[in-house]
């Protein structure tokens, strides 16, 4: 508990004023924390960390991360979805050369996994880019869903939401942490409003509140897979990037499909 304590102190220090000042600080770190991400995929997959096919989905990860006004130096034709096919296709050629080592279900795993976090980290700067209350308003869906869902599920967590994936998870949890995320952002919009209109927002909270949920149990489900505990270790006491960051890397996109940012 003291270590997990000692790193969230540390974490928050550094993160808090990141996305505070914004700008390109806060772009590099996402870039930073999206390529972290990949290789834990990449550990998972038990692949290496330093090779072609890492190298490769590193790029499409930053390549997916980065703001539009970062790419205007490329010519109109080479627009980031063109990059990435390329990018893509260079995994597919991976398995002709490699003679099966490297194979078309780790070219479409890596293909997934850069997509995943990539947009997920794109539309957490797309956010703060619009302002620091609508990216506030997306990760305190995130902590505050997770931290209700913890306390009420302690308390009155009776029956399993997914006990094959997630086994502490309770649907009383659940149901409490949106809830609890619920009522007190529907506060926070009435004194930073964020999208259009009070009760629209306070229904979209909701249903991002189970989407965060959803991106938590879709991380679960990858370890499990994998036969992991941990996506990695590099926050000791929390793990890795992916399980701090499960959440929003679907919240976050969400937030665009909705019309917020």
């Amino acid at each position: 508990m003291k270590t997990r304590i000692i790193t969230a102190v540390i974490a928050l220090a550094i993160f808090i004023p990141l996305i505070v000042y914004g700008s390109w600080p806060l772009t590099i770190a996402a870039v930073a924390l999206g390529i972290v991400a990949m290789s834990e995929v990449l550990v998972m997959k038990k692949m290496f960390v330093i090779s072609f096919e890492a190298i490769v989905s590193y790029l499409g990860v930053a390549l997916l991360i980065l703001p539009d006004n970062w790419l205007d130096f490329l010519p109109s034709v080479a627009t980031r979805w063109f990059g990435f096919y390329i990018l893509v296709a260079l995994l597919l050629l991976h398995t002709v050369l490699r003679k099966q080592r490297f194979t078309f279900d780790d070219a479409g795993v890596l293909t997934l996994a850069m997509l995943y976090i990539g947009m997920g980290f794109h539309y957490f700067v797309v956010a703060r880019s619009i302002n620091f209350p609508t990216l506030l308003y997306g990760m305190l869906i995130v902590w505050l869903t997770d931290s209700g869902a913890y306390l009420i599920g302690r308390q009155l967590g009776k029956n399993k939401l997914a006990p094959r994936i997630s086994p502490n998870k309770t649907w009383e949890g659940s149901v409490g942490g949106t809830l609890a995320a619920t009522i007190i952002l529907a506060f926070y919009l009435y004194f930073c409003p964020v999208g259009d209109g009070f009760i629209t927002m306070v229904i979209l909270t909701l249903i991002l509140s189970i989407v965060g949920q959803l991106g938590d149990l879709v991380e679960s489900s990858l370890k499990r897979y994998y036969g992991v505990k941990d996506s990695g270790k590099i926050l000791p006491g929390h793990g890795g990037i992916l399980d701090r960051f499960d959440s929003m890397l679907l919240v976050m996109p969400m937030l665009h499909m909705v019309g917020i940012i």
